[in-house]
């Protein structure tokens, strides 16, 4: 009943003006108070409506200032007025007769003890709902992310895992498609890692993971979809929530979210500033073998073996700001217009500290060197979107909508390299990101249970890469023509797509769509001339099945086919500069990976234990993998010559992933809530390169396990515990991760508060380590991008529920929501 007011206040007012008037009524003016009956405060934001009987509809209404207090013009006439607040009991006055202006009274308003017990039971039963092609998982009860990042967020959500250098997986695969609010966003930017880790976990309201995507989604992304829900209120009046945080290592920040409805306007704004430390660490033992076959004088060489040691630190230093600004209006009972517009800037300070030591085959000390790195980094992100929707003959799921998005994102990155005190290099990064979103989707329901649906979407992108490298001659830093470059990389993606879902005997829904994508893609090295075009057109079919056992117990099978176009770091060919025998270097010439995947899902809400489970198998081809190898270059490190190793992506034959996950809700009470996750995968890689066979078997699996509990004084306390099993391919052995949170919280002031205290890697053990074994050497690396932090965060919220209920009028994030189950 409350939603139905607030959307039927801002619905009639603007046509009851047109449309109601009549020539023997006049405009009156009604004036009140209300206050909250146990606290005698006025409540601001309280709504009052104004009901015609005649009409059969609410009329007008409005809200009460900061003082409790409300005026209201109307027509003269008789009315049922209804007062109501979020959590209170409402007030109804029936068949008032308004004919003078006049002060109506005070009201006091109750707390309406059953509606909160049943709001929060309501948030606490279940944090998933399974749809034909996609899980949802709601946030905002962790605790352990408070003050934290859409990192943070990601790194505690099924199914899903953060790595050390802040990659996302997807049941343990990398690729992975990220989206704001159904599409691409300035949100994640030019290196979707960093923008995560910068992006306030208080914007977020719910994560979509879309395992089987239908062909409504573009294909990107062979593992799947992470959709990024941000938060948006449609409450009428003024409402959003503040939080700040502070922490060590040394880090602050405070985000809001706040939103002002009025009418037929909706304006909102997320906005959040940070400033953090990120101390991290790295090591990396290499053994050369120098032991080989003179073809010259046809005899072995038997030379003892290099050893080089080297340790890197980290001191990062990252300021973020980003917000996030919007408007939309109801241009009628049927239509809307959205406009958003968001800013993001960062400047980064990181500074490299790498030791290289020789070591004899005793590990005695030959020499050592240290190379040193300070980067300055700046980065800017605009994004302007439009979004129109129009519903047809009042039928929510008869509609058509289209956006428009233009982003531009700039990355700049200086560095000066010094080697032994000396300056050696020089190196600059500028990368700019221009594209183009042009999208349609149209919906027609048929009958009560079916649905057909197609669509358009555009994507029109092209990233500039200018990369600069100078070294020291004679004190003077003199360009490095072989290798500079500028490379300039196009992609046109023009793509259409149909399906039909159905219902049949409220049993059974099936979902079939078929998408087609058109590829143009064109590589211009300008400084060496090189020039590369790919054209090609693949079709990308889809189907999703789902059988209702009971309300409680539910199957879904789906299958897909994907595509993995080559982000920006793989297709870069610039290497990287911080170690002078160890690079990262992007291949511009790599394919695309394409995936067929099938999965099916099984979902059981039993009273007080919820089972989400899945079996899944995915074949891909055309695979990125990374591969280590020797240049064939040289460093002189403290007069000796040491091979440089590179590391860079190519396209292996086919990957087979077969894995099996559930995940489990366990509440005992209303007091303890339980939930863990498992996932374990079995991969088997079959390619070879240069020669060389890269085939590989690799049985691996994480858990994840969070614990939340309610201690004496409602102190929420809660415990995450995540463990990465080991991985396995042809070159590199990577060891088994073990990480844990701590946080706990308390509501204050009757919860229009939060202070919460979280640690976040308590036992400073999330560290990747590899083992690496060629035929030209062995190493041994250990990475920690942060180490253990503490963090302390309050939240203030003015009208706002602390559970929220999903509100949203018109609210389209690009699902199939007539075909889903809630668990």
């Amino acid at each position: 009943m409350r939603q139905t007011i607030f959307l039927s206040i801002t619905i009639s007012l603007f046509t009851n003006i047109l449309s109601a008037q009549r020539p023997e009524s006049k405009e009156v003016n009604i004036t009140g108070k209300v206050i909250d009956k146990e606290t005698k405060e006025p409540l601001e934001y309280a709504t009052i409506a104004l009901f015609n009987k005649r009409q059969n509809k609410i009329v007008t209404g409005g809200i009460t200032d900061i003082n409790g207090n409300f005026s209201i013009d109307v027509l003269s006439g008789i009315y049922d007025i209804s007062i109501e607040y979020i959590s209170f009991k409402t007030i109804t006055i029936p068949n008032k007769k308004l004919s003078t202006s006049e002060n109506i009274g005070t009201y006091l308003l109750e707390i309406d003890t059953e509606s909160l017990a049943e709001v929060e039971i309501i948030a606490e039963r279940t944090t998933v709902e399974l749809k034909l092609d996609k899980k949802i998982y709601n946030i905002g009860k962790d605790l352990t992310v408070r003050g934290g990042t859409v990192s943070d967020v990601l790194d505690n959500v099924p199914s899903v895992s953060v790595d050390v250098e802040g990659n996302v997986a997807l049941r343990g695969n990398d690729n992975v498609r990220i989206l704001i609010n159904g599409k691409p966003s300035g949100l994640v930017g030019l290196n979707s890692t960093d923008a995560l880790q910068q992006l306030p976990a208080e914007a977020i309201e719910k994560i979509e993971i879309i395992t089987s995507p239908s062909a409504r989604y573009d294909a990107e992304g062979t593992a799947g979809i992470l959709n990024i829900i941000l938060r948006r209120s449609k409450l009428q009046g003024l409402n959003g929530a503040i939080t700040t945080n502070a922490g060590y290592p040394t880090s602050a920040g405070v985000s809001g979210n706040i939103n002002y409805r009025t009418g037929d306007f909706n304006f909102f704004n997320t906005t959040g500033y940070s400033y953090r430390e990120s101390p991290g660490n790295a090591l990396t033992e290499t053994q050369y073998f120098n032991e080989y076959f003179d073809e010259d004088l046809l005899v072995d060489v038997n030379d003892p073996d290099t050893f080089i040691n080297e340790k890197r630190i980290f001191d990062r230093q990252r300021k973020s700001l980003t917000t996030n600004f919007g408007l939309e209006w109801y241009i009628n009972d049927t239509a809307s217009l959205t406009a958003s517009f968001v800013h993001r800037n960062s400047d980064n300070t990181s500074n490299t500290s790498n030791t290289i030591t020789e070591l004899d085959i005793d590990g005695s000390l030959l020499s050592e060197s240290i190379r040193l790195e300070p980067e300055l980094e700046d980065d800017k992100t605009i994004q302007y979107s439009i979004n129109f929707d129009k519903q047809f003959n009042g039928n929510s799921e008869h509609r058509l909508t289209f956006d428009f998005q233009y982003e531009t994102s700039t990355e700049d990155e200086n560095a000066i390299i010094t080697q032994d005190g000396d300056d050696a290099e020089q190196v600059r990064t500028l990368e700019e990101q221009n594209e183009i979103l042009l999208q349609t989707d149209y919906t027609l329901p048929i009958g009560e249970n079916a649905q057909f649906e197609a669509g358009y979407r555009g994507t029109f992108n092209e990233l500039n890469t200018d990369y600069t490298l100078k070294f020291n001659e004679n004190d003077a830093f003199v360009l490095d023509t072989n290798a500079s470059n500028n490379l300039i990389y196009r992609e046109y993606v023009n793509a259409a797509y149909s399906q039909f879902g159905s219902k049949i005997a409220n049993k059974f829904s099936f979902l079939l769509g078929l998408r087609m994508e058109s590829t143009r893609i064109t590589i211009n090295q300008i400084t060496s001339g090189d020039f590369d075009r790919k054209n090609y057109v693949e079709f990308f079919p889809t189907v999703n099945l789902a059988y209702e056992v009971s309300e409680d117990q539910s199957f879904i099978l789906g299958y897909n086919r994907r595509i993995s176009r080559p982000r920006s770091r793989y297709i870069n060919p610039f290497p990287s500069r911080s170690s002078a025998t160890n690079l990262f270097q992007g291949n511009p010439d790599i394919d695309p990976s394409f995936s067929n995947t099938v999965d099916l899902g099984y979902l059981n809400s039993l009273e007080k234990l919820t089972l989400n489970s899945s079996i899944y198998f995915s074949r891909s081809t055309d695979v990125f993998t990374f591969i280590t190898e020797a240049t064939g270059d040289f460093a002189i490190v403290n007069g000796t010559e040491v091979p440089v190793i590179r590391r860079t992506p190519i396209n292996l034959a086919t990957n087979d992933r077969l894995g099996f996950e559930f995940t489990l809700t366990y509440r005992p009470n209303k007091k303890w809530n339980l939930n863990g996750n498992f996932n374990l995968f079995d991969s088997k890689t079959r390619g070879s390169h240069n020669d060389v066979i890269y085939d590989a078997d690799n049985l691996s699996w994480f858990v994840r396990l969070n614990n939340k509990y309610t201690l004496p004084g409602d102190i929420d306390w809660q415990t995450r515990l995540f463990y990465m099993g080991p991985t396995e391919d042809a070159q590199n052995l990577r060891k088994g991760m073990f990480s844990s949170n701590l946080a706990f919280s308390k509501d204050l002031f009757k919860s229009k508060a939060s202070l919460a205290f979280s640690i976040n890697d308590l036992f400073n053990s999330r560290k990747r380590i590899v083992e690496s074994f060629t035929d030209s050497f062995n190493s041994y690396g250990e990475f920690q991008r942060r180490e253990r932090s503490f963090n302390i965060s309050y939240t203030h919220r003015f009208n706002q529920k602390k559970t929220r209920e999903n509100e949203g009028r018109r609210g389209n994030n690009g699902g199939d929501e007539d075909f889903g189950f809630e668990g």
